[in-house]
Parts: structure tokens; C-alpha cells; sequence
């Protein structure tokens, strides 16, 4: 099989989101490393409009300003809503269907990058997006220091992250509560999961993927230059924390 053919077979997400965008149908799959098995949202979540959004997330996009990045920016729907209000935005995205439906979206700039290969100027950016849960993105606390203090020199004096992630400790669950132990066993934090997507016959990799509560994130951002402004909570597990620089 051809690398490239390879490569097209892991981007299941992009997949799903691609059929979402052409035909108005499709559902991934996540599968976590002890066989758990549950449906994402759906592909319509990514491309649902502002009006349709929950409110704790129309509230934190308000705090977004000046030349913003979107990290995992999926089919762009927080890009393209806040293009529409005439600010900078750069969408992001390690899957490059993903990246092909933001731009066919209208998406003015979009590219295909992973979190981990972000390498901007100093001060390129005055806010960065980490919405959709995408302080998962950091996938462990050492990976995670290391990047903020990244997002650090790449933002400027008065730069905020805008993230959100669930709190792993918010359910009753059996499965979810076992599996917070096998993680402790394995030293490893209780919501950092071992998980691929599915969609049809493509996969991806298994990666890791970062749920932590807010004191879990509290500590994440010691050292990095980074501390909590404020958060705004969802009705469930869910919530956006709106990080800001310490001052020097």
C-alpha cells in the first residue's frame, strides 16, 4: 500500500467530516485502548452555526480578540464565525480533509498542522483557540508545559488561550471510573486516554487525548506563564477556561 493511501486511511475524522459535508450523513467512532467503544458527536457539531451553539461557548468566544489561532479547528465553524466579525483568524488542523472543508467553507486561511509543530514568530497571535475540548490536544501535563510556554513567545503581552475540556471526575460511569484506575496504575493522569476514531474502514493511530478538571488544569499551567482567568461552565462536565499571562 502506497503512503499516501496509507495516510488517507487514518484520517478518519476527516473522513467523517468530509462525508458530513458532501452527503449530510456519517458518524465516527471512538475506540479507547481497553475496548471501550462510544459514538462522537456527530459531524454536524463541527459545522453547527453560532445561533445553535451552547451558551457557556457563545459566552467564552466573546473574550476572543485581535489576530487569533484555532487550534483543531475541524470544519471551521468558530473560524469562520469570527472571520465573519472581521478578525484575523489562522485555522489549524492535523487533518488535511478537515483543512479541505474549512477552506471550501470559506475559510480564508487554514492549514494543515499538528499542535505540536507550531512554530510562529513571537508575537504572531493575541488569542488562541483551544475550544471543542481541545485542551485534549495536549494529550499529557509534561506535553502540555511544554507548549504553553510555546504559545507563550508565539502570543503577545496581553495573549489568552480560550480552551475547553471535560472533567473526567464528573461521572458515574463504571467503565469511566475503571478506567481511572488502570490510568493511575499506569502512572499516568485519570482522564488521559488512549484512543483512535473510526469511520467505516479508516482509522487513525492511537493517540492520547487530555481530560483534566479545573484544579488538574490549574496545575498544568504552573510555570508556564499562564493562569486562569475565569471559567464558564456547561450544564454537564463540560467547561471553557479563559487563560491570560501572568504579569512579569
Amino acid at each position: 500500500m502506497g503512503k499516501n493511501k496509507t495516510k488517507n486511511l487514518r484520517d478518519s475524522y476527516g473522513q467523517a467530516m468530509w462525508c458530513y459535508f458532501k452527503k449530510k450523513a456519517g458518524y465516527e467512532i471512538i475506540e479507547r485502548d481497553d475496548g471501550y467503544f462510544s459514538a462522537g458527536l456527530g459531524p454536524e457539531e463541527y459545522f453547527s452555526e453560532y445561533k445553535d451553539w451552547p451558551l457557556y461557548e457563545r459566552k467564552a468566544i466573546k473574550h476572543a480578540k485581535g489576530r487569533i489561532l484555532d487550534i483543531g479547528c475541524g470544519a471551521g465553524r468558530h473560524s469562520l464565525y469570527l472571520q465573519k466579525k472581521s478578525f484575523d483568524v489562522l485555522g489549524i488542523d492535523i487533518s488535511p480533509l478537515a483543512i479541505k472543508v474549512c477552506r471550501l467553507r470559506g475559510l480564508k486561511k487554514a492549514k494543515v498542522m499538528s499542535v505540536e509543530d507550531i512554530n510562529f514568530k513571537e508575537d504572531s497571535f493575541d488569542t488562541i483557540l483551544m475550544l471543542g475540548n481541545n485542551f485534549g490536544l495536549f494529550r499529557s501535563p509534561k506535553r502540555a508545559k511544554k507548549l504553553l510556554r510555546k504559545f507563550h513567545k508565539i502570543t503577545s503581552d496581553k495573549g489568552t488561550i480560550i480552551a475547553e475540556s471535560l472533567d473526567p471526575y464528573k461521572t458515574d460511569n463504571k467503565a469511566h471510573l475503571e478506567y481511572h484506575k488502570l490510568n493511575k496504575k499506569r502512572g499516568r493522569m485519570p482522564g488521559q486516554i488512549r484512543m483512535r476514531i473510526r469511520f467505516e474502514k479508516f482509522v487513525t493511530n492511537w493517540f492520547d487525548y487530555l481530560l483534566v478538571s479545573k484544579k488538574e488544569m490549574k496545575e498544568i499551567l504552573k510555570g508556564t506563564g499562564w493562569k486562569v482567568r475565569k471559567f464558564i461552565d456547561s450544564k454537564k462536565a463540560m467547561y471553557i477556561a479563559v487563560i491570560e499571562k501572568e504579569l512579569k
